[in-house]
């Protein structure tokens, strides 16, 4: 019954409020404003990231080779992220799980030999509760087997330029020869992987989901990342945990159109991860904030169509277009607008037609497309031919009357 208490036991009530009064001072620890000198990190490795350019503002140890446990499933989700994009597989694809997969151990989803479960619903089980079992099912799905997968996701690593990561598995499980080398990762790498993986924003609707459920609501899914509850803008990405390598969390949070990404690596308990990347995220929202370019529909200027039906048509930013820019340097931003050199009909609305190109000093951080307003049809020969008489008549007649 709730409220008794006995040797060795808290009433419920008093556990309650002692968990609420801890979520409390959690979230005011992490969302407080603080500056890079005031940072003591018990994490063996750390790194801030600015998302839109890949600035770091912070590092601590960023190139240090460490076990990265279940954050190596940052690269496992993009390979599937980019698989899907291009067209080798779709979400309601139906996955049946192998002997192998059902094997794993650790975090998992508790999968059956021959069991029939979406890409979806693997992927959900992948992001939120870092199912290791469904790691290796979408592995065996796309590339046939894990090892397969796994050569594809060290040569992933290496496109990317990153050097102090290796990939023995999909899920971050240590070997079980401990002659066998595991997986290896750092922190600056792990905030490059985040980075791609987060172009995929399909992923951040899984990070970010608190509770979710499988099979038809038999299976409750409960993030492991606590910042996704409570710290302001969170919306991924990805914790970490074995023996070996501690606990960790790559993280990332927007607000206002800004966004980050924390690493940490190595920590002593599972509180520590979540307070410090918390503050390594607010110490970059306190840096920077989002400045609004442009709105979406907002219009670049008019331009002239000499061959089309209607000579002239309306240049329009396609989206609402806001950067980052640090709080005391907003003089630094510029923006260009690239229009194409000779823009003809037919033309369909919504079409792109230039670029908008902003910088910050000689950086180029963000760009979006320029699109007419509408359809423009080709002008008949005989109009275009009457047209340009009218301009040359035009043309005569202004010199007459400068005369």
């Amino acid at each position: 019954m709730y409220g008794k208490t006995g040797p060795g036991t808290v009433s419920y009530e008093r556990a309650f409020f002692r968990r609420v009064i801890l979520s409390l001072l959690f979230f005011i620890l992490i969302t407080t404003v603080i500056s890079a000198e005031e940072f003591e990190l018990s994490s063996k490795s750390a790194i801030l990231m600015e998302y839109e350019t890949g600035e770091i503002l912070y590092k601590k140890e960023p190139d240090l080779e460490l076990p990265p446990a279940s954050m190596s499933k940052i690269m496992t989700m993009l390979l599937v992220m980019e698989a899907i994009a291009e067209g080798k597989a779709k979400l309601d694809d139906k996955l049946v799980v192998s002997e192998y997969a059902a094997s794993m151990g650790g975090s998992q989803i508790w999968l059956e030999p021959g069991e029939e479960m979406s890409l979806e619903d693997m992927m959900k089980a992948i992001a939120i509760v870092s199912a290791n079992d469904a790691c290796v099912a979408v592995a065996e799905y796309l590339y046939g087997t894990e090892e397969l997968f796994v050569k594809r996701m060290y040569e992933r690593a290496r496109e990317l330029g990153l050097k102090n990561t290796y990939f023995y598995n999909t899920n971050g499980l240590p070997p079980d020869n401990p002659d066998v080398q595991g997986n290896y990762s750092s922190a600056y790498d792990l905030a490059v992987m985040a980075r791609e993986l987060i172009k995929h924003r399909k992923v951040l609707e899984w990070t970010s989901t608190w509770q979710d459920y499988l099979r038809d609501g038999k299976s409750v899914l409960n993030n492991t990342n606590r910042l996704v509850r409570f710290y302001n803008g969170a919306d991924g990405l990805k914790t970490g945990y074995t023996e070996e390598a501690r606990y960790g969390v790559t993280a990332t949070a927007e607000r206002n159109g800004v966004r980050f990404i924390s690493v940490v690596m190595g920590n002593d308990n599972s509180q520590d991860r979540f307070e410090e990347a918390g503050k390594l995220l607010s110490y970059g929202f306190g840096l920077f904030q989002g400045l609004k370019i442009a709105s979406e529909g907002e219009l670049v200027e008019t331009i002239k169509i000499p061959n089309g039906k209607e000579e002239e048509a309306r240049a329009l930013i396609e989206n609402e277009l806001i950067i980052p820019v640090r709080r005391d340097r907003k003089d630094e931003v510029s923006k260009v607008i690239e229009l194409d050199d000779r823009i003809k009909a037919p033309k369909k609305k919504g079409e792109k037609i230039g670029t908008m190109k902003i910088y910050r000093g000689n950086l180029l951080i963000k760009e979006v497309d320029i699109v007419i307003d509408r359809d423009v049809e080709k002008a008949s020969f005989f109009k275009i031919f009457a047209r340009i008489i009218s301009y040359q008549i035009n043309s005569i007649t202004g010199l007459y009357q400068k005369d």
